[in-house]
């Protein structure tokens, strides 16, 4: 095990360069020769620091249009030889290589350019960086000896030690520098094999094409710690936070304000999220979730009016529970939420004056998020995990399939479509009941009025989200996630006072369904498709 060890050489090499030229000229100040390439030695030669090219330490230019520039015996020997070895020095002396003590390099942006609308097939393969990885390797495997940089974070930690070690690093610091490097190149290469595997043309000079269909042949992942929590679904039980390094989404979630976030916290919060997500910008979308399920969810021409008739659906769940908002929330909404306590609220965004109003609640957790857009999910089993294509299917009234005698209302129907994007959003077995309601200038919005969740028979389903109604039920519609088996538990949402009903069909006994809702006078439509929700 070596003790601190003098960074006398550098070789810089970055694509991100973000805090170089300070991070360079700290270098500078403790006598460290710096050698670089390319852009990154005209941004240190720019800012009037002293740096000597690549192709002067091996003896040739840089060449293939910068494919070769360090993949070059005196750059690897002079990074990969053990100090104190005497056949290392040896050889080292008698081939002229230089010691190397620091290499600072990122890689290409591989990701960004695959991501780039319109990038060509030969441009992203040419994204793949080669050198990179091979000086961070042999730096990494070296650590006992030379420092792998390739966070711009770490710089300010390492200018300070620097300082204080008379231009020195530990071999604590050594150690975890090569465990981010090998980290940083494992995520690289999963990057850029995930990438790859989606291609479906081969030609350079066409605009890349990716597939969403296919399944991946591997599973790779690559999820840095974003954060350790407080515990997981109860006290006994660690957790932690994995993000997928986009920014978006509740694990990109900005925190500002409030406690820290709990395992259940999080849970909730994608949970309302997801839901409110069901409804465009242009309309107002409130959902309250208390242990993943909805105890209330409304739209509205204001985050207020939507909020208030989600409140009023079931204001005593409410309590203690999680608020998604699909818009910005201003300082209206603000001052009626603050009369209830909730854990947390998520939205877009928040105005000035609701985050003054919502200030006073030091406790209250308030998320703003960027939407994601993941088009699969992940769920562990043991020995194994699922995954499947995240359901993101809506209907629209041309989907649905009329199959009573009477057909909906305008106002039926619209209240039934409302009905179905909430169910979709509750644990099976689930029934939804739900109405529009028309506020003082005449406009129309959705509201649920009970909600029967998680529930293993769907008949119980029905009369638990009857029993939970804290408004009127007649004049509701209803929505069953699944088909109904049997004409029981379509009687029991129509004896509640459902007028209206929306179901995937598709049972055997459909006919005897249809019937039992011909006979009550009830208008049922099928949307053809499911919508479980096991976890």
């Amino acid at each position: 095990m070596s003790p601190n060890k003098k960074i006398r050489r550098a070789l810089l090499s970055v694509t991100d360069k973000t805090g170089l030229v300070d991070f360079a000229k700290a270098l500078a100040a403790h006598g460290v020769d710096l050698i670089s390439t390319g852009g990154t030695a005209k941004a240190l030669r720019d800012a009037g620091l002293a740096v000597r090219d690549i192709s002067e330490l091996t003896g040739f230019p840089e060449m293939l249009d910068g494919r070769v520039k360090t993949l070059h015996p005196k750059v690897h020997g002079g990074i990969l030889h053990i100090r104190g070895n005497a056949e290392h020095e040896a050889a080292i002396a008698a081939h002229a290589i230089v010691p190397i003590d620091m290499v600072v390099v990122n890689l290409y942006a591989f990701e960004k350019t695959a991501e780039k609308p319109g990038a060509e097939f030969a441009e992203i393969i040419e994204n793949i960086d080669i050198g990179g990885p091979s000086m961070v390797r042999s730096a990494a495997k070296n650590f006992e000896d030379v420092a792998i940089v390739t966070l711009a974070s770490d710089y300010p930690a390492l200018v300070e030690e620097l300082k204080a070690n008379d231009g020195s690093l530990t071999r604590a610091t050594r150690w975890r520098l090569a465990k981010a490097a090998f980290a940083s190149t494992a995520a690289y290469d999963t990057a850029i094999a995930n990438t790859l595997e989606l291609l479906t043309n081969e030609d350079p000079h066409t605009a890349a094409v990716f597939s969403a269909e296919n399944f991946p042949a591997a599973l790779r992942v690559n999820y840095p710690l974003a954060n350790t929590l407080r515990y997981g679904e109860n006290p006994h039980q660690n957790a932690a936070l994995y993000t997928d390094g986009s920014g978006t989404g509740i694990a990109g979630g900005k925190q500002l304000q409030g406690k820290e976030l709990s395992f259940n916290n999080l849970v909730d919060l994608d949970a309302c999220w997801n839901l409110v997500q069901e409804f465009p910008a242009d309309t107002a979308a409130v959902a309250i979730i208390k242990h993943t399920n909805p105890c209330g969810a409304a739209t509205g021409e204001t985050v207020l009016a939507a909020y208030n008739q989600a409140l009023a659906a079931d204001p005593v769940s409410a309590f203690g529970g999680v608020i998604g908002i699909n818009r910005e929330v201003d300082a209206a909404a603000a001052e009626e939420i603050a009369k209830l306590f909730v854990e947390a609220i998520v939205a877009p965004s928040f105005t000035e004056g609701a985050l003054a109003r919502l200030a006073a609640k030091k406790n209250l957790r308030l998320i703003a998020i960027t939407p994601a857009h993941s088009p699969r999910v992940l769920k562990q089993v043991s020995g194994g995990l699922l995954m499947q294509d995240a359901d993101r299917h809506r209907i629209t009234e041309a989907d649905l399939k009329i199959v009573t005698e009477r057909p909906p209302t305008t106002e039926e129907m619209r209240a039934l479509l409302f009905s179905w994007s909430v169910c979709k959003h509750v644990k099976s077995n689930a029934i939804v009941y739900a109405r529009f309601v028309h506020d003082a200038a005449g406009h129309a919005h959705g509201q649920t009025v009970g909600i029967g969740a998680g529930q293993m028979s769907r008949v119980d389903a029905a009369k638990f989200g009857a029993m939970k109604a804290a408004l009127p039920l007649a004049g509701t519609v209803a929505a069953s996630d699944a088909f109904f088996p049997f004409p029981d538990g379509l009687e029991v949402v129509a004896n509640a006072g459902a007028t209206a009903i929306i179901q995937p069909g598709g049972s055997v006994r459909d006919a005897e369904v249809i019937a039992a809702a011909n006979k009550l006078g009830v208008a049922m439509v099928f949307t053809g498709i499911r919508h479980f929700r096991h976890g």
